[in-house]
C-alpha cells in the first residue's frame, strides 16, 4: 500500500511523520513541488492543474490513497482531485482545526499565511465552525517560507511578530498552515502560559488510516519513503532535517 502526500513544501512532513509512527509498514510517496512553491499566492486554476497533475502521476506510481496536507491545495483542488482519480481512490484533505478549538475556547486566533488569512475560505470556516467563540485571523508573514528554508532564527522572528498581533486574552491558537507544527516548540515558548494549540496533522493521519483500512486490501509494505521533487526522483531537502518530522522520514543534512 502506497500513500501519496502532496504539498508544495515541508508542510507535508507533520502528517507524513504521524503516518510513519502509526503505520510504519506503509510506503509513503512524498510529492513536493520546489519549482512551483509557494502555492498560496498562485491563481486557483494554476494550483488546481498542478495538484491534479501530481495526483495523476501519484496513481501512475502506484499510490492507492491520496492525502493533501495543505490548506491551500485542499480548498482549491480537493474536489478536482477526487474527480480525476475516481471514487475508488480515497482522497483526504486538510481543514484547520477551528471547530474543536472553538468548542473549548472562548477566544481563538487562527494563525495562517497572509493569503489564507485574507481568503473567503477562512472567513467561511470561521463563520461555519466558530460557534460562540471570538475567532480572529492572524497572518504569520514569512513563517512558512522560513520553515521551508530550515531557517529557525527567521521562524522565531515570524512567530514573535504573530504573537504581537494575537489578542492578549486568546485561549487557543489554531495552526492554520500545515508547516507550522514543525516549529510547535518555538510557538509554545513564545505564547503566554496556558494558551492551547490546535493542529490537524494527527487527525488527518488517523483519517487516512481509517480510509486505507476500509479498502480491505493487504497493506503491509516496506516502510519505504519515496520522494519526488516537482516530479523528479530525489530526496527531502536538507532543510527537512532541521525538524524532528523530517528526521523521522529520513531527511539528512
Amino acid at each position: 500500500m502506497i500513500v501519496a502526500l502532496i504539498d508544495s513544501g515541508l508542510g507535508l512532513l507533520p502528517t507524513s511523520a504521524w503516518l510513519r509512527k502509526l503505520r510504519p509498514d506503509v510506503d509513503l510517496l512524498l510529492q513536493l513541488d520546489p519549482d512551483g512553491a509557494p502555492w498560496g499566492p498562485k491563481p486557483d486554476r494554476w494550483t488546481i492543474n498542478r495538484v491534479v497533475e501530481t495526483a495523476r502521476t501519484s496513481i501512475e506510481l502506484g499510490a492507492e490513497v491520496i492525502v493533501i496536507p495543505c490548506n491551500t491545495a485542499s480548498v482549491t483542488a480537493l474536489e478536482h482531485v477526487r474527480v480525476e482519480v475516481g471514487p475508488d481512490v480515497p482522497v483526504i484533505g486538510t481543514v484547520p482545526a477551528i471547530k474543536p478549538a472553538a468548542a473549548v475556547c472562548r477566544s481563538v486566533a487562527v494563525w495562517a499565511t497572509a493569503a489564507t488569512t485574507a481568503s473567503r475560505y477562512q472567513a467561511d470556516l470561521i463563520a461555519k465552525f466558530g460557534g460562540d467563540a471570538d475567532v480572529v485571523g492572524v497572518a504569520c508573514h514569512g513563517l512558512a517560507d522560513s520553515i521551508d528554508r530550515g531557517d529557525l532564527v527567521a521562524a522565531r522572528e515570524s512567530i514573535a511578530r504573530a504573537v504581537e498581533q494575537t489578542p492578549d486574552d486568546v485561549e487557543g491558537v489554531v495552526l492554520g498552515c500545515t508547516h507550522y507544527p514543525l516549529v510547535i516548540d518555538s510557538i509554545v515558548a513564545a505564547l503566554p502560559d496556558g494558551v492551547r494549540l490546535f493542529d490537524s496533522a494527527q487527525a488527518v493521519a488517523a483519517q487516512t488510516i481509517r480510509r486505507m483500512d476500509a479498502l480491505g486490501r493487504p497493506t503491509p509494505g516496506n516502510g519505504e519513503v519515496i520522494v519526488r521533487n516537482s516530479g523528479r526522483p530525489g530526496a527531502l531537502p536538507a532543510s527537512a532535517a532541521s525538524f524532528e518530522s523530517g528526521r523521522i522520514l529520513g531527511a539528512q543534512e
